[in-house]
């Protein structure tokens, strides 16, 4: 099964699974009329909508690449968590609109024994699925399914605190612990809504994933050879689960066009392997000036002008500016 396959059938299986879930909370706040349950099952009503959004996403995301996408179509996996994050935000901020109603205003609570059962069951397998989710989308590199999984972390969440304080009204007779469960609840959804936006916005936006560059970074400077005298320039953009790298390496100027091509091709290939996704990397070639002889480890070059001195020791800071490293 490609990975194409198993991230469709998971998106497949979160939609079923929330589709049956909002159903048993919603009968569970017919049976409690608690606000805190009600809170639970709007939050799964966006759970459904998100699964099924997330589920498209992933279908096209494994799309191959076409004359309108020349990178593919993994973009859509970040548009997928942004309109999951915002649906969050806007339920967040219904639900303490209606708590805050409910705090002021407080209604008795119904059946709470039969209500923490049904919201307990629903955890489990909310936790259940969102860790299986959120494994499969971080070895995959999915952000689609990680969102998604995380999501339903934050379903079984709410479920266990409205579970909470049916139980606290049930032993204590104070209304009002069901209207605060449900005002927490509603603030911590808004807080993960909005962060859930913010990543779909850095990955639409190309931000820079510090981790992968220094990763990048770490295996060229790990297999540098001497013909590989500086790179700079250096960029990662993701598309989905797939990377798209590009970078400046300069070469002696004297190599042959052939002796060119085949550096860049096995720099190309060890930064493949490195990662366990599609790596498309593109490597321009510059020719080396006599200004770069001092930091130059090509022992045998029959032009130096300059003795070597040391080695310039490529990182983050380094190697992702536009310009050619030289020594003082």
């Amino acid at each position: 099964m490609t990975s194409s396959q198993t991230k469709y059938r998971l998106g497949l299986l979160s939609l079923v699974v929330s589709i049956a879930l909002v159903a048993i909370k919603f009968y569970a706040y017919r049976l409690t009329r608690s606000q805190a349950v009600l809170t639970d099952a709007l939050e799964s009503i966006i759970n459904v909508a998100t699964s099924g959004f997330a589920l498209y996403s992933l279908y096209l995301a494994g799309l191959p690449k076409d004359e309108n996408h020349p990178y593919g179509h993994g973009k859509v996996e970040n548009l997928s968590l942004g309109f999951e994050g915002g649906l969050i935000f806007m339920a967040g901020a219904f639900i303490l609109y209606s708590a805050t109603k409910s705090f002021i205003h407080p209604h008795p609570v119904g059946r709470p024994d039969w209500g923490v059962l049904l919201l307990a069951s629903t955890a489990v397998v909310n936790l259940g699925v969102g860790l299986l989710l959120v494994r499969t989308g971080k070895r995959l590199n999915s952000v689609a399914l990680v969102g998604d999984g995380q999501h339903l972390y934050i379903d079984a969440l709410t479920s266990i605190v409205s579970s909470a304080a049916l139980v606290l009204v049930a032993a204590t007779g104070v209304v009002r612990f069901d209207s605060g469960a449900a005002l927490l609840l509603g603030g911590f959804i808004l807080v993960n809504g909005w962060r859930m936006v913010r990543r779909s916005v850095s990955g639409l936006m190309d931000e820079t994933d510090t981790a992968v560059v220094t990763e990048v970074i770490a295996e060229l400077q790990a297999q540098r050879r001497a013909p590989w005298i500086d790179v700079h320039n250096l960029r990662v953009q993701r598309y989905g689960a797939n990377l798209h790298i590009d970078c400046h390496m300069q070469m002696p100027y004297y190599f042959t066009l052939e002796e060119v091509h085949s550096q860049l091709f096995d720099i190309e290939e060890l930064i493949r392997a490195r990662f366990a996704v599609e790596v498309e990397m593109f490597v321009h070639a510059d020719p080396c000036t006599f200004a770069a002889c001092s930091l130059c480890l090509m022992a045998e070059c029959p032009v130096r002008l300059h003795a070597f001195q040391h080695e310039v020791e490529w990182n983050l800071q380094n190697a992702v500016k536009n310009e050619r490293h030289r020594l003082p």
